[in-house]
Order: C-alpha cells, then structure tokens, then sequence
C-alpha cells in the first residue's frame, strides 16, 4: 500500500450528477433531469462500492465527501444506505468526516434532519452570494433569505457546516466584498470556502466573456486586494486561511479536501469522478464516465471506471507540490523528493525566498500570501530543474 496515501489519508468521494439548474459560471459534471430514478442510483453506487471496496479493503477510511451537481436532491434514504454499505467495505477512523454538499433551494428541517440520522456529519452549502441581484447574475435559484433560512437550518442539525461565496464578481467594489464579507462571518460556524470568479471556457459565462458581454469584472489589481482583505478580514474574525480558498477556525479543516491537498488518496465514484489510489505500490489515476446515462449502463458491466492511468515517480513529485503549495502548511520536502529522485534548484529556491514568494523552515516549503496569489507561475518556477 505504501507510505504515500498514509501521509495524507484516505477517502472516498461520491459523484451525484443532477442539479434543479445549470449554473453558468459552473464546469463541473452536472445535468439537469426531471425525471431521477433514485433506486437504480443508489444500485449503481453500491455496485461500484463493492468493486473499488474489494481493491482497497482493510484502509483506514478518514473522510467521506458527496459532491455534485447537488447532492442534497439525493433521497435521504438512498445516502443512508450508501453509508451504511461503507460501513462493511472499510473499517472508518474515530473522526471520520462524512460531508455532503447542499443548494439552500433543495434544503427543508426533515430532509436534513434525515441526512444526519443517516450518517452525514457535515454539510457545506453553496450560498455563492449575499445579494439578490448578484444571485441572479451567477444564475442561481434562491434568494439571500432562502439561503439565510436554509443555512439556519443547517446550522442548527449539524455540529459542522461550511458555506461557499463567490467574490470578485461583476461591478463589486472592494468595500461591497469587505461588508458582504463580514455579514459571512457573523452567520459562519467554523468554516468558509470564498473563491475567486474564474471564468471557465466551456461555460456559459465563458462564452458570454469571448463575446466581450461579460461586462464588469474587476481588474487584476482589485481582484488581488479582494484576496488580501479575505484573508485579513477572515483572520480578525479567528478563521485562519489554510488554503487558498479555505478559511477554518483551527481543528476545523475540511478533512476530505485535506487528503486532496495533501497528495493522500482518494476513491472517486460515480460520473466523472476521479480518484488516486496506491495499488502494490504503485499509484494510479482513476476516472469514470463523464455522462450519467453511460455510467449507469457501464456499472452493470463493471467498468463504470473509464480510465486507470499509472503515474510516474517524477508526475505524482509534480502533483503532490501543485496541491500542496496551496496549503499554508505547504509540502514535505523530503517526500517530494523521494518523489522526484532530485532536490529542488537551490538558486530558484533562494530567489523565490528573497522576493518574498516562498518560504522554508525545517523540511517544510510552503508559499507565502503572496505566492499563493501568483500560484500558477510560482509552481513554474520552483519546478525548473
């Protein structure tokens, strides 16, 4: 099994692929369906359950994450169930995490009160917004009270929520982001993921932009001031930023993102899902069908998993320092370079240091605020050999 997933844990996403609306900043795997036969889903999962579970038996399971499209359109029972078929495939750790992700459209008290009877411990929504119009521009189906009441909710069935803003958005100004900000932090528990507006291609929001109507986004200087106050406002408040995007009260990390970021590994089921997993010691990249109609017909023949790739030493080196140079807790460089077969070019190293990109202590590298900001060139340059 190796030592490379020990570091960084071990867990298990669930990929559920319909959503009430398709959102056009959004390029995740998501389809909007009116008619969900939510048996022959919940046979589906648990048939690729059995087959990743049989591969992987006898791992510690840290964390499991149901991710989407919207999650919470599952039917209570048909989560409960998955869970409980986990429960037989792996022995779980004491703290195991089980997180599913909701649209504040798609939440009422009974439902979320079954997803916790039925082993959910945590539950991140997806806000985006604190203002109607801004809701309607990022296309999406609630409103700001609507959110407000479901995250009530949330909050008051569950010990662990976290809930998503999106910033730098059309016409916002930095004071608009700084008191939307801080209203956040007056309803947050222990955790916000506050992402940036990136424009996708493929989207529609990315076509809207090469058509030049995707008036008002801020300029790079603003959006970068934006990225400075999150993290100082967040700080204030006591949510320390220990991911690019990620700010949590200490102890409160989101565990299932961890092993991403910490190059652990990670089962990856239904459409589109990816995963990581160390098989006899050598690591593969997993993925399934994208379309959700071909997932289902592909599971009955046990190959729902499209694609297993193996990854070299030098590529997993490469990974493990693009993930975790978004943590401010950075990366183990002695596993890098046990990885890589090489140390790092000293001179770069040194220069990212003097201008204040990167910084090391011990065995540690990690990016500074900065470098985080410019994250993209920085793995650029720190990976010339």
């Amino acid at each position: 099994m190796g030592e490379d997933w020990q570091n960084g844990g071990f867990g298990l996403y669930i990929h559920w692929p319909f959503c009430q609306a398709k959102c056009p900043y959004c390029d995740f795997n998501s389809h909007v369906s009116r008619k969900i036969d939510q048996k022959q889903w919940l046979n589906g999962y648990l048939a690729e359950l059995d087959r990743v579970g049989s591969e992987t038996s006898g791992r510690v399971l840290n964390s499991i994450f149901f991710g989407g499209g919207t999650p919470s359109l599952m039917d209570p029972d048909v989560v409960a169930e998955i869970l409980s078929k986990v429960q037989t495939l792996w022995p779980s750790a004491n703290d195991l995490e089980v997180t599913l992700e909701a649209n504040p459209g798609s939440v009422d008290a009974g439902r979320f009160a079954a997803y916790r009877q039925g082993g959910v411990s945590r539950v991140s929504m997806g806000v985006q917004a604190l203002n109607d119009r801004d809701l309607q521009r990022l296309g999406r189906i609630h409103s700001v009270d609507e959110a407000k009441a479901a995250f009530e909710i949330a909050r008051t069935t569950f010990g662990r929520v976290s809930f998503d803003l999106i910033y730098a958005r059309q016409d916002q100004t930095l004071d608009a982001w700084k008191a939307e900000l801080r209203e956040a932090l007056s309803m947050a528990i222990d955790h916000l993921s506050l992402y940036q507006l990136t424009i996708e291609t493929g989207t529609a929001f990315g076509d809207r932009y090469a058509k030049g109507k995707l008036r008002g986004l801020p300029e790079d200087d603003l959006a970068a001031d934006m990225y400075q106050v999150t993290g100082d406002i967040c700080a204030e408040a006591g949510l320390e930023g220990y991911e690019v995007s990620n700010y949590a009260k200490p102890g409160s990390e989101s565990r299932h993102n961890l092993i991403y970021w910490r190059y652990g590994d990670y089962v990856g089921i239904g459409p589109g899902a990816h995963g990581r997993v160390t098989l006899n010691g050598q690591r593969y990249a997993t993925e399934c069908s994208r379309n959700p109609t071909k997932w289902l017909e592909a599971v009955e023949t046990g190959s729902a998993e499209n694609i297993r790739r193996a990854i070299t030493l030098p590529d997993q080196a490469d990974e493990m320092m693009m993930m975790g140079l978004r943590l401010s807790d950075g990366i183990d460089l002695a596993r890098w370079e046990k990885l890589s077969g090489r140390p790092l070019n000293p001179e770069h190293i040194a220069h990212l240091q003097d201008i204040g990109m990167i910084s090391h202590s011990g065995d540690r590298l990690f990016a500074t605020q900065d470098g985080r900001m410019v994250l993209n060139t920085l793995l650029a340059e720190i990976l010339v050999e």
